[in-house]
Parts: C-alpha cells; sequence; structure tokens
C-alpha cells in the first residue's frame, strides 16, 4: 500500500512507455488502476512501483483519479517478463490490457438503433452485413460507429437504412445489462469414452490440486478434445475459479456454440475483435469484477483482467493466429503458459497436429502428453492417397461460348471420384489454399507482370470482384483489356480457387457449389450460415481456402480432394514442411466424421514426398521426429532461437543508411550471430521499404538483453521504425 502524497511510477497504456511519475491523492495498491494525463491527454494506468525519475517535487503532476479495482501483482510481474522476452514495452503490454479505456467511463450518449427484420426493402450486400453484425451481437442495439466497425459498411448505406426504415431508433443511452450473469452446470447430455475419461481425470486433478503444469491433449481429427477440456472446464469453474478457452477465430462457430449450450446448459461468453464497443465494455467490466468467469475468445482474450484465473485452454495450439503481428510481436500459446506459470495454474493445449515446439517441451519433461487415438463414437479414419499428376494429367475443358479450351487442374482420378460421391447424395470439399482466379497477369509479348503500385508484390485477379486485388495492402485496380505497355494480350496463370469454381460448374452442372475464402466469408455469421448448409444438404461440393481446414464437421462429407499438395512443400521457410504437414492433416480430417467412411485425395507432382508419405500412412511421429532432427542439425527453433528486426523506411536511401549505421554498432554475440540486413523478401508494403536483420543463436542464449542493449543506444530518425519479432513466424 501507497500512502497519499507518495510519488510512484505509473505504467500507462502506450508503445514507448515505461513508467511516468505521479503524486497519489490518497492510498492506492501496487497495481491500482488510476486515471492521469500526459501532455493533457488522459490515460488509465496502473500503479507499478516507487517513482524513479528523480524530478523536483513542484514538476511531478498528481494522480487525477483512483479506481477501486487493480491488477494483481502476478499480472504485474506478466507484464514484466512478457515485455523482458518480446522486448515489447511494458506500456505496449498494457495496452493490450487496457484495450477498453472507456470501460471507466460512464455509458456514452449516443443513439442506439435496432434492426427491423420486419421491413420489407432490398438486401444488398452491405445491408446483409448489417444484418449479420446485428445476428452476431444477438440483436443487441448498436451505435452508427459500432456498425462501421463491426460491418464494415459506410455511413451513408448507414443512413439510407435508417431512411429506409431497416434500422429504427430505440434509445440514446447504452444500457449496462446483466445477460452474461450465466450459470453453468452438467446437463448430463454427453458420456465420454474410456479413453476420454482417463485423459480428463488427469487434467481435473490437476485443477483441483493447483499449481502450475501444462497437459498436450493430442488427439487425432474427431476424438472428442473438445470434451475432454470440457471437462476441465467445469471442474475449474465449480471450484470457484475462471477460466479461458481460446481458439482461432474462425473456429468461434454456431457448432462450438452449441456443442458448449449442450454440455453446460448455456451459451459462453465470447470475446472477438467484432463486438460492440458497449459489449466489450461490458464483458471488460465483467471479467475484471468476476462476474463473467467463462469466455471463449481469441487471443486478445488473454489479456482480459482475468480475476483468479485457474485454467487455460488453448485449442487447435498449433494455429499460426496465435502469432500476433500488428499490435507487438507476441505468440498467444506462450504468453499463456508465462501466464500460468508465474500465477500457478495448469494449461492444457489440444490438437491433432502439435507444434514442434510443444512436441520437444514434451520431450523435455515440461509437458505432460494425453493421447486419443480413436475417432469418438466409432467412425473411422479416411483412407488417404496421392494422385501423381505426371500420369493422371487433367483434361481441358470448354466454356460455353468460348472457343478457346481452358486447361484443366482437376484430374480424371479426382473428377470420377467427386462423381461417385455426388451420386452416393455425399458431399465433397476441395481444397486450395489461393484465394481469387489467377495470381499472376502477364503480358504474352513484353512480360509485363500486373504488379501493386505500393508493394512489391504481383496483384491476384478476383473474378468475382471483376478486378486486380493486392493481397497485401487490398488495393484494387480494373483488369486491362490490353497490356500497358505494348497493347498486347494479356494472359493469367496460376490457379486460384474461383478458377476452380470455374471448372466444377462446367464438369458438374448441376452440383451445388460454395466458396469459402476470406474474401467470402468476412463474418462469423456467413460461416454459419454456410455451416447450416452444409449440415442441410444445401451443398453439395465446397471449395475453399485454409479455413475449412480448422474444426468443422459435416457428417455427410465424405469426400476431400487437395487440388495442389505441393504447394507449401518447398518454401523458403523452415516451418515450411510443420505447416503443411499440419494444414493438409487438419483438411484430410474432415472426411468421413459421420457414419460413412470418408477418403482424401492429394493432387501431387511430388507422390513420393515425405510430407505427404507421411499423410497417407497416418505416421505422423515419424514425420515429426525427421523434421525436428534437420532442425536439431540447424539448430533452429525449438532448438535455437531466433530474433527478426524489421526496419521500415518511407525514404529507400535513408532507410538503407540507417541499416548500414545500425549494422556498424551491432555487438558481437557469444553462441549467436547478427545476419543482415538485406530486403524483406517483400521489399516494400504500403509505400514502406523493408530491411531486415536476423539475429540467431543457440537455445539457452540470451538474446534478448543484448538486442535491448543495442537498439537502446539507438537514436531512430524521423520516418523509420523498427519492429522485434522473437522467434518469427514469418519471414516475408
Amino acid at each position: 500500500m501507497f500512502s497519499a502524497g507518495t510519488i510512484v511510477k505509473v505504467l500507462i497504456p502506450n508503445v514507448v512507455n515505461t513508467g511516468y511519475d505521479y503524486r497519489l491523492t490518497a492510498d492506492a495498491d501496487l497495481g491500482q488502476f488510476v486515471r492521469v494525463s500526459v501532455m493533457n491527454r488522459p490515460y488509465i494506468g496502473v500503479v507499478f512501483g516507487f517513482g524513479d525519475s528523480n524530478l523536483s517535487s513542484d514538476k511531478i503532476k498528481n494522480v487525477s483519479k483512483i479506481y477501486p479495482s487493480k491488477l494483481s501483482s502476478d499480472d504485474l510481474l506478466w507484464i514484466k517478463k512478457m515485455s523482458d522476452w518480446t522486448l515489447m514495452t511494458p506500456g505496449a503490454v498494457l495496452r493490450l490490457i487496457i484495450n477498453v479505456p472507456d470501460a471507466f467511463l460512464p455509458p456514452k450518449i449516443e443513439p442506439l438503433y435496432n434492426f427491423n427484420f420486419d421491413a420489407n426493402d432490398r438486401m444488398t450486400d452491405s445491408r446483409q452485413m448489417v444484418m449479420d453484425a446485428y445476428s452476431s451481437n444477438d440483436n443487441t442495439p448498436m451505435t452508427i460507429s459500432d456498425l462501421r466497425n463491426i460491418a464494415k459498411v459506410s455511413t451513408s448505406v448507414i443512413n439510407t437504412m435508417i431512411k429506409k426504415g431497416l434500422l429504427t431508433l430505440c434509445d440514446t443511452r447504452t444500457i449496462e445489462s446483466n445477460e452474461f450473469n450465466y450459470t453453468y452446470h452438467d446437463t448430463g447430455d454427453v458420456v465420454l469414452n474410456p479413453e476420454q475419461s482417463a485423459a480428463a481425470d488427469v487434467i481435473g486433478a490437476a485443477v483441483k490440486q493447483g499449481g502450475f503444469s501444462v497437459y498436450v491433449l493430442d488427439g487425432i481429427t474427431g476424438s472428442g478434445k473438445t470434451q475432454v477440456y470440457f471437462d476441465s472446464v467445469l471442474r475449474a469453474y465449480n471450484d470457484g475459479k475462471s477460466v479461458l478457452l481460446m481458439m482461432p477465430e474462425i473456429a468461434l462457430t454456431a457448432q462450438f456454440m452449441t456443442r458448449f449450450k449442450k454440455r453446460f446448459g448455456a451459451p459462453p461468453v465470447v470475446w472477438h475483435s467484432n463486438l460492440t464497443a458497449a459489449r466489450r465494455r461490458e464483458i471488460w467490466r465483467g471479467v475484471l469484477n468476476k462476474k463473467i468467469r467463462v469466455v471463449v475468445g481469441t487471443r486478445s482474450a488473454l489479456f482480459l483482467p482475468w480475476q483468479d484465473l485457474g485454467l487455460i485452454v488453448v485449442d487447435e495450439e498449433h494455429d499460426t493466429s496465435y502469432k500476433q503481428e500488428d499490435m507487438g510481436n507476441y505468440h498467444a500459446r506462450d504468453m499463456a503458459i508465462l501466464r500460468a506459470k508465474i500465477a500457478g495454474f495448469p494449461v492444457v493445449l489440444a490438437s491433432a497436429t502439435p507444434a514442434e515446439e510443444t512436441l520437444n517441451n514434451v520431450e523435455l519433461g515440461k509437458y505432460q502428453i494425453l493421447k486419443l487415438k480413436s475417432r469418438f463414437g466409432g467412425a473411422s479414419l479416411p483412407e488417404i492417397t496421392t494422385i501423381d499428376l505426371r500420369e493422371s494429367r487433367p483434361t481441358d475443358y470448354a466454356l460455353p461460348n468460348e472457343e478457346t479450351p481452358q486447361h484443366g487442374n482437376l484430374s480424371p482420378i479426382l473428377c470420377d471420384a467427386i462423381s461417385e460421391t455426388l451420386n452416393a447424395k455425399q458431399q465433397v470439399m476441395l481444397f486450395i489454399n489461393r484465394r481469387g482466379f489467377a495470381p499472376i497477369t502477364q503480358c504474352k509479348k513484353c512480360g509485363w507482370v500486373a504488379m501493386c503500385p505500393d508493394c512489391s508484390v504481383g496483384m491476384t485477379y478476383h473474378k468475382r470482384l471483376g478486378k486486380l486485388l493486392c493481397h497485401m495492402c487490398g488495393r484494387t485496380m480494373e483488369l486491362p483489356k490490353k497490356c500497358p505497355d505494348c497493347a498486347s494480350e494479356i494472359s493469367m496463370y496460376g490457379v486460384g480457387l474461383e478458377r476452380i469454381e470455374q471448372e466444377i460448374n462446367v464438369r458438374f452442372p448441376n452440383a451445388k457449389t460454395a466458396l469459402v475464402s476470406s474474401d467470402t466469408i468476412m463474418t462469423r455469421q456467413t460461416l454459419e450460415r454456410l455451416v447450416e448448409k452444409m449440415e442441410s444438404g444445401e451443398i453439395d461440393i465446397v471449395i475453399g481456402t485454409q479455413i475449412l481446414a480448422k474444426g468443422h464437421h459435416f457428417p455427410n462429407l465424405t469426400l476431400v480432394g487437395v487440388i495442389d499438395s505441393d504447394m507449401g512443400l518447398f518454401g523458403t521457410d523452415f516451418r515450411a514442411p510443420e505447416h503443411t504437414f499440419q494444414q493438409l492433416f487438419q483438411v484430410a480430417g474432415r472426411a468421413g466424421r459421420g457414419e460413412f467412411p470418408g477418403r482424401v485425395l492429394l493432387q501431387t507432382y511430388q507422390p513420393d514426398n515425405p510430407v505427404l508419405n507421411a499423410i497417407c500412412n497416418y505416421d505422423r511421429d515419424s514425420f515429426l521426429q525427421s523434421d525436428m532432427s534437420a532442425r536439431r542439425m540447424a539448430k533452429m527453433p525449438p532448438f535455437g532461437q531466433l530474433i527478426a528486426l524489421i526496419v521500415e523506411g518511407e525514404n529507400e536511401q535513408k532507410l538503407k543508411a540507417f541499416c548500414d549505421s545500425l549494422k556498424n554498432i551491432a555487438p558481437t554475440l557469444n553462441g549467436g550471430k547478427i545476419m543482415g540486413p538485406i530486403a524483406a523478401q517483400i521489399y516494400q508494403i504500403r509505400n514502406w521499404y523493408r530491411m531486415r536483420f536476423l539475429i540467431a543463436g543457440d537455445a539457452n542464449a540470451k538474446l534478448q538483453p543484448v538486442v535491448k542493449h543495442w537498439l537502446d543506444n539507438v537514436r531512430v530518425p524521423a520516418n523509420i521504425r523498427i519492429k522485434i519479432d522473437v522467434n518469427p513466424q514469418n519471414f516475408m
């Protein structure tokens, strides 16, 4: 406890902040939330310790308000340890926690609108997005700013809907409701099999005993991992603890919500990026006051102001979406484990394809592995085979009213399998992890290529959009009719999922198809509608990207076809084999989850590739041992450490000069080396040029203190920024 008049350090949620000194106007504890001002701008911060600026007393401002709530000493230690590891400033970490600053303010007076589901007016795509925003927020009233942020529509669209009566004014003040005061119990509707019960009992004992431990729930696709960790959730909840279920964004579907409610008798409180401001405020306050004790959320849910957290479950723990690369670089799985270690409670990591970092920790004895080896309900594993495209070459096909034949991408073997599946009234999934229609637009004569003016990447042609699209910055351009350099004919090369849809429509004209990618599935509601159509049989063939690989259960889906299994095999990233295996294995796991057996066909020019052989033979462990041995030899993570410095600048020459000066003062590492600078693989993004340094070291090397000391001695010029990425997942 700090008494009134004490000079304390206050940490504020700001990227550059490590704490400023203020004078307390009343007694306050370590971690207490306070209101202060910096350059006349108000902030909510936390008391972080005694003041240490040595400023004269008359230059130190008073804290303007002290709030009754606070962060625990464990939370403050977590902030410090996370800062030390990621090299984010403590203030940048705090910004992830205090990401709802108006949670400390009374509700704003703003007009609130309801969606009028009885209105009879034309539903455009934009209006559908607005309706989805209401549906995904349980039809709660929204402000205009909420609708802009969640539905991603313009104010003019909203104003038109108000004029047409599609949106109706219902109030002028945000109403704080008690709708999240759920209580949970075991409904008894789910009975675990012996294998599941054994795993649940081990985790349950750890929850009851308390103390830090990590359990890897390693179960094949369809083995019922969800119901096992649900058991752990209920045990922690009944013990009075708070619980976080963390999962990839796209896994937050109606299927999961239905399973949760069926098991616990009430829906989960869900935290993700597309919540209204009022709902974010209500959930944040509810967690802080411990009125909300169970949250299902994406990686940002880890930074809610948890009270008495007793269990974290990380579902699909291998998923790359747990790596944050925008507001600081951190891995949510690793930071969840750090939080649990400091506070002393168990963590469950669930996956059918655990990350190699996770499996290495199992080998080292740091984590305990619990295996589920059979599919729940007696469903059999699908048969997985390769199609050698050198022998079963795709045939050309003709578009209506066009003389020039189109190059096919579906082999005769895959086409026959699709026909057999459709004739049996069963469903097909075709997977290709490439958006749009064609990734390359090029002149046949002079070689001109459609490149983004703001990024050093080619633009992808999207047929549905009717335009070229940059997948880095989102810029669109009209598709030129002739080459802008020589006026010759231009052609489109490569295969995207829209081209596969075109071929399917020609070869199987009576099949009902659906496209699934980030271009077509922009809200959770849209995905849920697609899932409902799959379950009701309204879709025969679903064609999609990696969204399809994550957690969906379609009982009548019996055939999965992978169009290009070679796509990720030969990347420059050392994790390419692992990520390709995980992705294809997860996609394959969508087949045969119901009463009918499934099969998976992998089209490839490399049928003898070790990754594909391992998938076909369900020989995951041998593949991972081989891949981990190669990493061990190369001293790549988890057997070594990497830190990337990405230096970006608007002026190319100034950027290179700064990087040269940075190299000249680079320290010498014991057990490591500093490489670079080199041009980043994607050299320009949004008109910012990019250079990279890579710091590599042994597994036990202390790289962070060296990098911090190096950069602390550097004055970064205006219009240049440095991003630090510890153990990067992205090398672009």
